[in-house]
């Protein structure tokens, strides 16, 4: 098992990594750059080059069954999930087989929103909260433990 985190943007960078290595797993920070080294061995960051998606596809490429994804890309999310990994996102929400469909189909309606307002303003996400990094904790702790079951 392995953790991949999507890390250009990711809040919860630095408590995957405590989980992770509390769970002793081997943790791969991908990014196009700009992440200070880890002094810990199970954390190895991968710097990409600037192409477009290009950590995207490091990680798809690389995730299987039984590893795990931190990412608030919907697009990896869905690659990641065909390839029988879990995927997480940073406010601890799971995203499966199940729901992926409708998190792109809302992706793509939100996409069409934004587009259409001449005017640009409104919309957007919410603010990152202190219930969203304690959710993904929560959810990052029970995914690590069940993944390490199967």
């Amino acid at each position: 098992m392995t953790l991949y985190i999507d890390a250009d943007a990711c809040p919860v960078r630095s408590e995957a990594q405590q989980v992770a290595i509390r769970h002793g797993i081997e943790v791969f920070l991908v990014s196009n750059g700009g992440i200070r080294p880890s002094p810990e061995p199970l954390v190895h960051i991968v710097v990409v080059d600037g192409g477009a998606d290009a950590a995207d596809k490091w990680i798809a490429a690389r995730t299987g069954p039984g590893d795990v994804c931190v990412t608030a890309d919907i697009v990896l999310a869905d690659n990641v999930l065909k390839t029988g990994a879990r995927v997480l996102k940073p406010n601890g929400e799971t995203l499966t087989q199940a729901n992926i469909g409708q998190a792109l189909a809302m992706r793509d309606l939100m996409a069409d929103l934004r587009s259409a307002n001449p005017l640009g303003q409104g919309g957007g996400q919410r603010p990152f909260a202190k219930a969203d990094r304690s959710r993904f904790l929560d959810a990052l702790d029970r995914v690590l433990r069940s993944s390490a079951r199967s």
